[in-house]
């Protein structure tokens, strides 16, 4: 059954809990498509029987024209040996950010319950994932999901220096190769920021996501999806 996510985030949600829009129901494709569609996402929190659904007061976003990337980081492109594809690995990208150690964080919000979603809205060919490779070995990479043209990106891993960067410097390149303007990146980061990332209000975000849609580009990833690893 399809959640009955408002039609306006800004007025309803609860600003005291981080934006909270609605709790309980399934991440299944239904519900994560129109969530994404109204700027909203599933977020876990630890020791709530239920799962939340969120859209923060305040939103981290990257336009895209504004992409910087520094020296290092623009040699580091050039010179990579490394292999980056398109939603080869889906499964194992998001089970390597799930055990990516976070400072910043004691946990995860990637749980079984999430991964079981996210996988199923990837074989929808609504999720997808870059991926990082030296020779066989999975080394960086990122997943997210795409809506009604719009890219909200998920999270990142790396094992080896600036590889999720580069991942995401080959999303940025799609996206922009296929008329994108937008990344929605949820939470800003310090290496986020450093790459011309910024914050948002709510409601400029709303209105950037409905103007983004208001394009109607259909955004592709590469390969077909791949098959579940698990049930």
């Amino acid at each position: 059954m399809l959640l009955p996510f408002p039609a306006n985030p800004d007025k309803a949600a609860d600003d005291s809990v981080e934006g909270l829009v609605l709790l309980g129901g399934e991440p299944t494709v239904k519900n994560l498509t129109a969530a994404y569609s109204q700027g909203i996402f599933p977020w876990p929190v630890e020791g709530w029987p239920v799962l939340p659904w969120f859209c923060p007061p305040r939103r981290g976003i990257l336009r895209l024209e504004r992409l910087h990337v520094g020296r290092s980081l623009a040699r580091a492109q050039r010179q990579s040996p490394w292999r980056i594809s398109f939603n080869e690995a889906f499964e194992k990208v998001m089970r390597a950010c799930r055990q990516q150690p976070r400072p910043e964080q004691a946990g995860t919000w990637i749980t079984p319950q999430l991964v079981r979603g996210y996988m199923a809205l990837h074989q929808a060919g609504r999720a997808h994932s870059v991926e990082v490779w030296a020779g066989n070995e999975l080394v960086g990479g990122l997943y997210g999901v795409a809506v009604r043209g719009v890219f909200a990106g998920e999270s990142m891993f790396h094992t080896r220096p600036n590889a999720s960067k580069l991942a995401l410097l080959a999303l940025i390149e799609r996206l922009l190769r296929q008329g994108a303007t937008l990344l929605d990146i949820q939470q800003l980061t310090p290496h986020l920021a450093a790459l011309g990332a910024e914050e948002v209000s709510r409601r400029e975000f709303l209105k950037l996501l409905k103007q983004e849609q208001a394009a109607g580009l259909q955004l592709q990833f590469g390969p077909k999806p791949e098959p579940a690893i698990t049930p």
